[in-house]
């Protein structure tokens, strides 16, 4: 006698499906505050350029009106031309430029030189010599503003271009040869034994070989240490008066028609002239710029 077994339908497991459910909710979620959050940043930092570069180019009158003209009316460069033909501004915008580049070449020269000390060799007492290295950065400005006076005043720099070379250098390098030396770390000794083994000195290996491939660090560095000089005002209004005053002094001693009267037009046209070689530089060099932020990250 033929007996039959019923079979059961499998059914679906409901955990399994609100546990996918839930998953998927979760996802969507996520996603949605990842964008908000990507929003809410870009807006955050490109806001205040966006409303310096329209205000700039508003009539006066709507600079100050209520409520804010969001869009002008009409495009006014009397502003720009101002600034344009500030002779004050040009000298200051002259100063920075020779500043800020000297700054960044001296800093890479030698900090390459430390970095590779640091990163390939071996001595006793590297690494307390790293982190006295990387305390130097740690320090506000301020901290150091009366020593770094005297000093000036006793050499005779006051007033001159190489006064703030000097005192940019006391951040940008110890900023330099850490940053490098991790780069230098991370590559494989087989290159410069490989140099060496086809008559290289040491330096030759780390000018032809290992510098070169350093190249996203110190584009990196040389781009930071760039934009700290080119932005910096404290040093810059301390040991600086007239002839070799910088642009961010420069733009805060615009004066307007009366004592009181701050010529928002003209120091906004200014902001946004001095503003743009940073942002044109990042759009240039980004990059080596991302490749310089992740290279030193691991060790090849």
């Amino acid at each position: 006698m033929a007996t039959t077994t019923a079979v059961r339908p499998v059914m679906p497991d409901t955990a399994m499906i609100s546990g996918t459910r839930q998953w998927s909710l979760g996802k969507v979620i996520n996603r949605i505050l990842f964008w908000i959050l990507v929003v809410f940043i870009i807006f955050y930092t490109v806001f205040p350029f966006a409303w310096a570069l329209l205000s700039s180019i508003k009539p006066n009158a709507e600079l100050f009106t209520s409520p804010v003209v969001y869009w002008p009316s009409a495009i006014n460069t009397t502003f720009y031309q101002f600034v344009l033909a500030n002779g004050d501004f040009l000298l200051a915008l002259r100063n920075s430029i020779v500043v800020s580049v000297s700054t960044v070449l001296i800093s890479l020269a030698l900090g390459s030189l430390c970095a590779y000390a640091m990163g390939r060799l071996q001595f006793r007492g590297k690494t307390p010599v790293m982190y006295l290295i990387l305390s130097m950065t740690m320090f506000p400005q301020i901290a150091i503003l009366g020593s770094l006076y005297q000093m000036i005043v006793n050499l005779g720099l006051y007033d001159r271009l190489p006064a703030l070379i000097i005192a940019y250098l006391t951040f940008t390098l110890p900023f330099t040869v850490w940053v490098l030396a991790n780069f230098f770390r991370a590559m494989p000794g087989e290159l410069e034994e490989a140099a060496m083994v086809d008559g290289a000195t040491p330096f030759q290996a780390f000018i032809r070989i290992l510098l070169p491939l350093a190249a996203p660090g110190l584009v990196t560095t040389g781009l930071l240490a760039f934009i700290a000089a080119w932005n910096e005002y404290l040093y810059a209004l301390t040991f600086t008066q007239t002839r070799a005053r910088t642009v961010q002094p420069a733009i805060a001693s615009f004066s307007g028609n009366t004592q009181f009267e701050l010529p928002w037009g003209n120091i906004l046209a200014a902001s946004v002239l001095v503003t743009l070689p940073l942002v044109i530089l990042v759009l240039i060099f980004q990059r080596k710029i991302l490749a310089g932020l992740t290279a030193g990250a691991v060790k090849g």
